[in-house]
């Protein structure tokens, strides 16, 4: 049997390091939020032949007098996407025949989407109050689901360590995504806030899982010594947690390989979140649970 809890503060200073490096990324340089957050437009090109240098098409979009302030990425074996600000229809078709002009109608436009800044700041607030909810009905959730357990450690705090692992998770999701944005220009667009919600979703249905267990023991086989208890629960859990997460991560692997650059960003966020769900389902919560126990101890005394 591993005894995970007696190295817990090597654990915590793991989680600390991460969740302190996310927030000085995302103070120092926050999101790199694309056109569904900032408004814009997008267009996808698929070319039938040679593909264009991604510099050589926004050179000559910039360099044009129809636009400027275009950024061109290349993805697949033959798509340009080109990221500019709001245009109208005018100006659309100004693009696509300058383009046709300089590179023989060597493609075709697959996609292309305008969205205004007021969407914007609309999706803003709708993603700020999605995740305020779906903690709040996390935390609710799970004070009724351990209603019934007091000794020694209340209901309400497992409530409370689980939202603490939850947000744990989600600080160091966007912080990796923070550095992506200032190193490699990743945009955080509607996908991503998708994956942020099933991360929270996933996350506290493993750290449930183990808490359900440790419940259990708690019921069955508990002798009064609490450390005892978790890690035996852990040590019955941990193959079964590891081994979902696992298979998981390899499908969002194969996704995030050949799955196009218009889900990229949703299963990079997907693999980064379930990856730090699991490893704080485990290392994470349920040592939290001791130090609970521990400072609730001395309180009394």
């Amino acid at each position: 049997m591993i005894n995970i809890m007696k190295k817990r503060k090597i654990w915590f200073v793991i989680s600390s390091v991460l969740v302190a490096s996310s927030i000085v990324s995302f103070v120092l340089w926050g999101l790199n939020f694309g056109i569904d957050f900032t408004g814009g437009s997008l267009m996808q090109l698929s070319f039938s032949k040679e593909i264009p240098k991604t510099e050589s098409i926004a050179n000559l979009l910039n360099t044009s007098s129809v636009i400027d302030n275009v950024s061109a990425q290349s993805f697949g074996e033959n798509n340009i996407i080109l990221r500019f600000s709001n245009i109208d229809e005018e100006t659309h078709q100004k693009i696509i025949t300058l383009l046709k002009e300089n590179y023989n109608e060597n493609f075709t436009e697959e996609k292309f989407n305008s969205i205004g800044p007021n969407i914007g700041d609309e999706l803003k607030r709708k993603t700020v109050l999605a995740v305020i909810l779906a903690i709040i009905a996390i935390i609710l959730y799970i004070a009724w689901a351990f209603r019934r357990v007091s000794k020694p450690v209340s209901s309400w705090v497992y409530g409370l360590i689980a939202n603490v692992a939850l947000l744990h998770n989600i600080i160091i999701t966007i912080g990796a995504f923070s550095m992506m944005g200032e190193l490699y220009n990743m945009q955080v667009n509607a996908p991503f806030i998708a994956a942020i919600l099933t991360v929270l979703g996933y996350s506290v249905n493993d750290t449930i899982v183990i808490f359900d267990r440790i419940r259990e023991n708690l019921k069955k086989h508990y002798a009064g010594n609490l450390e005892d208890t978790i890690n035996a629960s852990i040590n019955q859990s941990i193959t079964r947690s590891v081994n979902i997460s696992f298979n998981v991560i390899l499908a969002l692997f194969a996704i995030l390989i050949f799955g196009g650059s218009t889900i990229r960003d949703f299963a990079l966020a997907l693999i980064i979140g379930l990856a730090v769900g699991t490893y704080s389902s485990i290392f994470l919560a349920s040592p939290l649970l001791i130090e609970v126990d521990n400072w609730m101890k001395k309180r009394k005394k």
